[in-house]
């Protein structure tokens, strides 16, 4: 069975073979690590984690990285405006990034680099394009110049003037083409910085997963993905700055992008207030039901999130997990194979919509199947689809106990005591602020307040 992907590079599904079948390369674009991450931030790891497990079935080394940004300008001011260091922000958030994918079920990567780590693989690389001509030092900066690169704007099809559009450049007076970007520039006193060539200084933030990338899986990579936001100017960059300190070598075979996840039909904002993040949601939806939500449309697609839409998810689920309740005697084969149908469609580009109808469909052939034999394969064949997409993880009666738990709770109140007391707190009414958070406790809700604002979350889940 053929593995098909779309390759966004040549726009076309194609067949995927490795390079070398002994070892298979894939990057994913991890986080910037400033603050927790929204529903769509996990839909990359989640997706093209899936797709791990599916080249692990298939070849027997595959290496998998997924960085993590730990040196941003947004960084910088989270940290100036609580005034620490880059660090404390960033494992705060590294960590509370890990255990939200950690509850949807995501794998880890096998590796998982970070930029303030790899800044001696960045400055070389720096020094070769600077070598090679494509680069160029200019008041404390360094750029790389696009007209040096012929293929500049091929994976995202955009016309220069499109280009310089979409990327907001800074059209700086050092700049010898308005569409240049940063590969280093220079850190005051009160930035993280480094030692460099030319002074000290941060680097830009195409450069580092480049890097990465190089230090981690070699100069060429089976597999580059990410969401489509990346594909200009990111990976447009990240393609021309490898491609030219690489001596003209691929940089990445297959690019995979995932499309945009919306609320209620609308871009998630700050200032639209709609902006769903995992570490709040895990408190009033079951993990697997949102592990369901972000595989139900194909992951090129754009995916909506909607309350009714979650409350169907858990239904479905509902229904599979009382098919195991109902078999809850059969014994199962632990090393059933994966459906060959099920397979097949994640075969197909990820088809996880029909790869989540199939299993339905073998829950309802299980629920019909009668006899001890036949219960046993059809619930094994169950099981074992349920285990490639990471649903139907848990005891059954561990699922409806959880759905209980969270029947009586009334998330409006809830959210209305939360707002009460952040108004309290506003007001220095310091005496209620705490009385309210005493009530919070007492339904068993956790509030953490950040520098985005207060969060809740229910504790019994």
């Amino acid at each position: 069975m053929d593995l098909i992907l779309y390759n966004t590079l040549s726009r076309q599904r194609e067949v995927f073979a490795p390079a070398d079948p002994e070892r298979v390369t894939m990057y994913v674009c991890g986080p910037t690590v400033y603050s927790y991450a929204h529903i769509g931030n996990a839909r990359p790891p989640l997706v093209f984690g899936l797709l791990a497990r599916l080249l692990r079935q298939r070849w027997p080394n595959v290496i998998y990285a997924r960085n993590i940004t730990d040196v941003d300008d947004k960084i910088n001011a989270a940290a100036r405006e609580l005034g620490v260091p880059i660090g404390t922000i960033t494992d705060r958030y590294t960590r509370a990034y890990h255990e939200d994918l950690a509850a949807l079920g995501v794998d880890p990567p096998d590796i998982e680099p970070r930029a303030t780590q790899t800044i001696g693989t960045i400055v070389a690389m720096i020094e070769q394009l600077i070598a090679s001509g494509h680069a160029y030092a200019a008041e404390g900066h360094v750029l790389f110049g696009v007209d040096t690169f012929a293929a500049y704007g091929q994976l995202s099809g955009r016309t220069t003037d499109e280009m310089l559009a979409g990327a907001r450049v800074e059209v700086a007076p050092y700049k010898r083409h308005a569409g240049d970007f940063v590969l280093w520039k220079p850190s005051a006193d009160d930035l993280p910085g480094w030692p460099s060539p030319w002074g000290r200084g941060r680097p830009g933030w195409h450069i580092e997963c480049s890097a990465m990338a190089q230090a981690h899986l070699g100069e060429t990579i089976d597999i580059h993905a990410g969401g489509v936001d990346l594909k200009f100017p990111h990976h447009e960059n990240e393609i021309a700055q490898s491609t030219c300190a690489h001596g003209g070598r691929t940089f990445a075979r297959f690019w995979l992008h995932n499309g945009f996840v919306t609320v209620d039909g609308a871009k998630m904002s700050k200032s639209l207030g709609n902006t769903m993040l995992v570490e709040q949601l895990r408190g009033s939806h079951p993990p697997e039901a949102l592990r369901w939500f972000l595989l139900k449309a194909h992951y090129r697609q754009p995916l909506d999130f909607s309350d009714t839409g979650m409350t169907q998810i858990v239904r479905t689920l509902d229904g599979l997990y009382g098919v195991l309740r109902e078999l809850a005697t059969v014994t199962v084969d632990a090393d059933a194979p994966v459906p060959e149908e099920l397979s097949a469609a994640l075969h197909d580009d990820l088809n996880t919509p029909r790869a989540l109808a199939v299993l339905s469909e073998l829950a309802g052939e299980a629920r019909r199947a009668e006899g001890p034999q036949a219960q046993r394969l059809r619930k094994s064949a169950l099981l074992a689809g349920g285990r490639l997409l990471g649903l139907l993880q848990l005891d059954p009666a561990r699922w409806f106990d959880q759905a209980t738990v969270d029947s009586g709770i009334d998330r409006a109140a809830i959210q209305a005591l939360v707002d009460r007391r952040q108004a309290a707190k506003a007001a220095r009414s310091f005496a209620e602020a705490d009385a309210i958070r005493a009530e919070l406790t007492a339904l068993g809700v956790f509030v953490e307040d950040t520098p985005q604002g207060p969060r809740w979350k229910i504790c019994s889940r």
